[in-house]
């Protein structure tokens, strides 16, 4: 691990983080505008093939190597009630993870992805996992303080959380073109809807959802212990790593320094649901250049995730009206970045294929 006070770390990495390149979209953008169908026609897939071009300082993107990063954490709000399944679940989906078995696997496994699993404040240690190198062990804590008691985590502990994402990125980079932001956490929507309040502004009411399925007494009752978190804590969403420290989770930052790697890398780095969003807005709010190099994969059920995804001003790929999270939404994206580079790459111009053009 880096310095715990985590600032050269962390600054030297803000400022590898550069905005998309501007000659590469604009490459891109005269090369789709001339292609052999209507101006435009194949629409949000054109806009990402732009996107691509730009993150990656290339009229070929590169996208073929996909990772999906699933981020593992505990919180300790889970004895509030708030979610429809016990603690323990965190360290039985691991397992499952590990074996094949999860719904991130199904569907990775159609987009040609990897999954890749860390252990970043899970309360068990995965020691046979981590031994036989199906685990990647980073853990800060064993799971997060109650928040609706007192912060999640110290202000270290924040930074150290952002500093294990972004040496994942760094590690993984070589062997990866594309990232996507995974993660597992039983009660990890109480957190994220919290972030979500505090940077948008809006009622706790607003932007809570059911997460796993909850009834609508337990509903309430996660909106009154969401409500008590930012009222004992008061994040200042002028800091980042204040609002992460004080109601966020170690896979949180974990995911954001995952998005702050990525974009250091120039990769672009697909962000999932909820609790996805959460950590990419911890991101930006520390870089901001780092939103030229998310693509969100869908708006979620959660209503705290489409309030998450206006503040980034990014619109999302898919609305399939998921809830599942694990990186699902990103994996069900993937196929469409494989799509916006053939358009670019393989349709050819009017002058290329001999066709005349609007007269």
């Amino acid at each position: 691990m880096a310095s715990t006070s985590g600032l050269s770390f962390l600054d030297a990495t803000f400022r590898a983080i550069y905005p998309q390149d501007a000659a590469c979209r604009q490459q891109a953008e005269e090369r789709l505008g001339q292609l052999t169908m209507p101006h435009w026609a194949l629409g949000d897939i054109m806009d990402l093939a732009v996107d691509l071009a730009g993150m990656t300082r290339s009229l070929a993107p590169p996208v073929a190597r996909k990772k999906v990063v699933v981020m593992v954490g505990d919180h300790g709000v889970v004895a509030e009630g708030v979610s429809h399944y016990p603690a323990e679940v965190t360290a039985q989906m691991v397992h499952n993870f590990v074996r094949g078995g999860a719904g991130i696997n199904a569907l990775a496994r159609c987009a040609g992805a990897e999954v890749c699993v860390v252990d970043v404040g899970a309360h068990d240690d995965f020691a046979d996992l981590v031994r036989s190198g199906a685990v990647i062990a980073k853990k800060i804590g064993r799971g997060t303080a109650n928040i609706a008691l007192g912060p999640a985590m110290s202000r270290t502990h924040a930074v150290m959380a952002v500093e294990a994402g972004i040496e994942i990125a760094g590690s993984l980079a070589a062997t990866t073109d594309v990232f996507a932001t995974g993660e597992m956490g039983i009660g990890n929507t109480t957190p994220s809807t919290a972030i979500a309040a505090a940077f948008t502004g809006r009622s706790v009411a607003e932007l809570t959802g059911r997460g796993t399925g909850i009834d609508d007494m337990r509903l309430q009752r996660k909106i009154e212990v969401i409500e008590k978190a930012l009222a004992v804590n008061k994040p200042d969403a002028k800091d980042g790593l204040d609002v992460l420290a004080k109601v966020g989770g170690f896979e949180i930052g974990a995911i954001a320094g995952l998005i702050v790697g990525a974009a250091a890398q120039r990769k672009p780095v697909l962000i999932d649901g909820l609790i996805a969003t959460a950590g990419a807005m911890i991101a930006v709010s520390l870089e901001p250049f780092v939103r030229d190099f998310l693509v969100c994969a869908h708006r979620s059920a959660e209503p705290g995730h489409g309030a998450l995804l206006e503040n980034l001003r990014h619109k999302p790929l898919l609305d399939l009206n998921l809830r599942l999270g694990e990186g699902t939404g990103a994996a069900l994206a993937m196929p469409l970045l494989d799509a916006a580079v053939a358009v670019l790459t393989e349709v050819a111009t009017f002058a290329e294929a001999g066709v005349s053009g609007v007269a």
